[in-house]
């Protein structure tokens, strides 16, 4: 907008110069070619005097050599002869005697064009009844002299009007367009999620009212998280007297194999709850870069506790890539929250019995998880991670995949579900090692990859 705001006024600029410097440089022009031939005029009207009073040829010549015009030769005179006196022909002549006699006869005044200038031809009647014809020339630099210098400076006016307006355009457009450009920027950085963000309600009107409205919506959006926040935590708070109620039951449930389990999962809930409680209350600085976790160690501890649960449904369980260590930049507790969702949803939508496996696949760029089944996969991939969309016939949230994908998001990478080998449904989570940079992709080229390592 402010390069339009300078075009404009380049355009409105120039074709006010252009309207009033051309006919100003030709009015110059000729008043330049009038200025010429009034001086012409002039000298011709010198020898008048002379020639009313004698018609001596020396006298004359003395009358014509004292004029400006006679000293540079530019001056003639001649008179037609009579009965009583002889014909006067003094100075060079620069145009045919037709011309002379046609002056002498109108008796007017006229110029001729001749060779490097303009001949001013003036009839002045004389003692002895006849019609002298003066003939003054006057070169062509005379009759342009001043007129280069004026156009010049006519230029260089309009050249400085046009460069001080595209300045004078140049600041008001910058004084319009810096106040749109910090309110874009600053929506850019509320996006990215820089709720402290702020813009000075500076500017034009309309902008100073635009930059108002965007702190107040930036303090709202403030205020709903942080109501949201603490709805959360309090949510979470109120699950702790079951969780106690549950807590204490299972401690009456005495030894074996079964009642460990349970213990162990309870005090485990227990534990999610007071890491969503604090998680909801926390203030995470935008921008900050997990600490991380090591992938590997959390699969075989969620494997290990999901296997129990595969053993009493006679489920095949298979692990690959787990053996070594495989940093992402992914907080331990997010990354397990997503594994038990993925692997919960198995154990949900399947049938006893239905075979799973989880690979991990890592290089410098990334880290891919994969969690396939032998079950009847996915009608609906896209509502699939879409938060809320989940079969509430089966008891599912909706909540699970989603929370899968922004744990890949956070990374920079994504989510994607497929066909896997086995049958059934494959749910692929692209995690980038470097949160900034990371891009995620084709999905296709990970999921070839994968069953090219399968088979």
């Amino acid at each position: 907008m402010r390069w339009a705001l300078v075009r404009v006024c380049l355009a409105v600029t120039a074709m006010v110069v252009i309207a009033f410097a051309v006919p100003l440089g030709l009015v110059v022009k000729e008043l330049a070619r009038d200025r010429a031939l009034t001086n012409a005029e002039r000298q011709a009207a010198a020898v008048a005097p002379a020639l009313a009073i004698t018609s001596d040829r020396s006298q004359l010549a003395r009358a014509l050599a004292t004029t400006q015009a006679g000293g540079q030769d530019r001056i003639a005179l001649r008179i037609p002869g009579t009965v009583s006196s002889p014909a006067v022909d003094l100075g060079t002549h620069r145009v045919s005697s037709a011309a002379l006699d046609s002056a002498s006869a109108n008796g007017e005044a006229v110029t001729v064009r001749v060779p490097g200038g303009l001949a001013l031809l003036r009839p002045t009647a004389v003692s002895s009844g006849t019609i002298a014809v003066v003939e003054v020339f006057v070169p062509d630099g005379d009759l342009t002299r001043g007129v280069t210098t004026a156009w010049l400076v006519l230029s260089g006016v309009g050249l400085g009007l046009i460069i001080t307006s595209v300045g004078i355009a140049d600041r008001l457009g910058s004084r319009m367009i810096g106040p749109a450009v910090r309110l874009a920027g600053a929506a850019h950085r509320l996006g990215e999620g820089d709720l402290g963000v702020r813009v000075p309600e500076a500017g034009p009107g309309e902008l100073r009212a635009a930059a108002a409205a965007f702190n107040a919506m930036a303090d709202q959006v403030v205020q709903l998280l942080a109501s949201e926040r603490e709805l959360a935590a309090d949510l979470s708070h109120r699950l702790r007297t079951p969780l106690t109620v549950l807590r204490l039951n299972t401690a009456s449930l005495g030894d074996g194999a079964a009642a460990d389990q349970t213990r162990a999962a309870v005090a485990q809930l227990e534990g999610e709850v007071d890491q969503i409680i604090r998680a909801a209350r926390e203030h995470r600085t935008p921008g900050a870069v997990p600490a991380g976790c090591d992938a590997a160690e959390v699969i075989r501890e969620r494997m290990a506790f999901w296997s129990a649960l595969a053993e009493d449904e006679a489920r095949e369980v298979r692990t690959a890539g787990a053996d070594r260590p495989v940093r992402v930049p992914v907080a331990r507790a997010e990354l397990t929250a997503a594994l038990d969702a993925m692997l919960g949803n198995v154990f949900r939508h399947t049938p006893e019995g239905t075979a799973f496996a989880v690979d991990v696949h890592s290089s410098d760029e990334a880290v891919i998880v994969l969690v396939s089944d032998a079950g009847p996969g996915v009608s609906d991939p896209v509502a699939a991670v879409r938060r809320g969309h989940g079969d509430g016939g089966q008891g599912s949230t909706g909540l699970g995949l989603d929370i899968v994908r922004r744990v890949a998001e956070s990374t920079g990478g994504d989510v994607a579900i497929g066909r896997s080998v086995l049958g059934g449904a494959e749910i692929r989570v692209w995690l980038a090692r470097d949160p900034r940079t990371g891009l995620p992709p084709a999905p296709g080229h990970h999921r070839r990859a994968t069953l090219r390592r399968r088979r």
